[in-house]
């Protein structure tokens, strides 16, 4: 028999730390440290399970990026004690935090599953139970006395993501993210099958070290048929902006008019990163693949390929805060860091 392994429960809020109160019909946390009480199945896993809350947990709309360098804290604080973290966490940003995490994280060697529930822990629905177990035991999973998984993933209804590939496209059923751009890594039935081919391989050699440098001097814009010159505009003469996502049309295309053009060429010289994310959920940017995207490319806008904006907004927050050099940037994002995209 091998050691047991050692799993740190991260709890930051969320429908999933809920029990409702059957007199008011209020939702409510409950005390994390009586989890084995709420859930007595966990005391069958092959594991030892230490849990650890935010002082004042959050509904996850209110996540930011002070809360990510929170997390990150307690995962670099217990790091050498644990081995494996799950982090639980509200659905409707979970992508945002997957995402973030995946790129703090420097040289993760161990599993970060984030999880979370569509109905309170204490629903008689609940889908909270399955989650919260199944992402427990796959945190636990060890090959060859190592962690099986070593990189920041997302578990929800039976499925195990790459979290910085992920995006929420559901607020009602129980199966509430999607993975469109790369395959599950696990997928939870009558047995747990590992896609072993999917995994990041870790490199275990380098130390293990948390970057909490993020620069949130960044802005989305969607484009629309009608955008106009006055409102894109407004968005790149923000004080203090250092890039902007634009969301463009299929494999990366974009209005060819002169003043679309115009806007766009003047920031781009003025210093201000352009990233190419496609609005649809699956598919890439394929900058020249048509006329419409041509000059953009020629702009020296950078290709965001097939990552999510979930993962360009925190990759973008990531390296700005390196203060990685402007020449090497485009070809620095460009480039997979975490699997994030190909």
């Amino acid at each position: 028999m091998g050691k047991r392994s050692d799993i740190l429960l991260i709890y930051t809020g969320g429908t999933i730390g809920m029990i409702k109160d059957y007199e008011t019909g209020a939702l409510r946390a409950f005390d994390f440290d009586k989890l084995l009480n709420r859930i007595p199945e966990l005391s069958h896993l092959d594991c030892n399970i230490k849990t650890v809350s935010f002082e004042y947990p959050i509904d996850s709309s209110n996540m930011n990026p002070e809360y990510w360098k929170q997390i990150a804290g307690m995962i670099e604080e217990n790091y050498e004690g644990f081995d494996g973290f799950v982090v639980l966490h509200g659905s409707d940003t979970m992508s945002y935090t997957g995402a973030a995490l995946s790129f703090m994280l420097e040289n993760l060697a161990k599993p970060v599953i984030l999880t979370g529930s569509q109905l309170p822990i204490g629903d008689l629905r609940t889908d909270a139970k399955e989650n919260l177990i199944t992402s427990i035991q796959i945190a636990a999973l060890r090959d060859k006395g190592k962690p099986k998984i070593a990189e920041v993933c997302l578990y929800f209804e039976y499925k195990l993501y790459r979290a910085n590939r992920t995006t929420k496209i559901n607020a009602e059923h129980f199966e509430a993210f999607a993975s469109l751009n790369y395959p599950a890594l696990a997928e939870s039935g009558v047995h747990l099958k590992i896609n072993d081919e999917q995994l990041l391989m870790p490199n275990r050699r380098k130390k293990f070290q948390v970057r909490k440098e993020l620069d949130n001097n960044i802005a989305v814009i969607r484009l629309f048929p009608g955008i106009n010159e006055a409102v894109i505009s407004a968005i790149l003469q923000t004080p203090g902006l250092r890039a902007v996502i634009v969301e463009t049309y299929g494999a990366g295309n974009a209005p060819t008019e002169d003043w679309f053009r115009g806007v766009i060429e003047k920031a781009v010289k003025k210093g201000i990163f352009v990233v190419n994310v496609t609005q649809c959920s699956g598919g890439s940017v394929l900058m020249g693949k048509y006329e419409t995207s041509t000059h953009l490319r020629k702009m020296g806008v950078i290709n965001g390929k097939n990552i999510t904006t979930e993962a360009a907004i925190a990759k973008l927050m990531y390296l700005l805060g390196c203060k990685i050099n402007k020449k090497a940037f485009k070809t620095v994002f460009e480039t997979p860091l975490r699997g994030e995209l190909h």
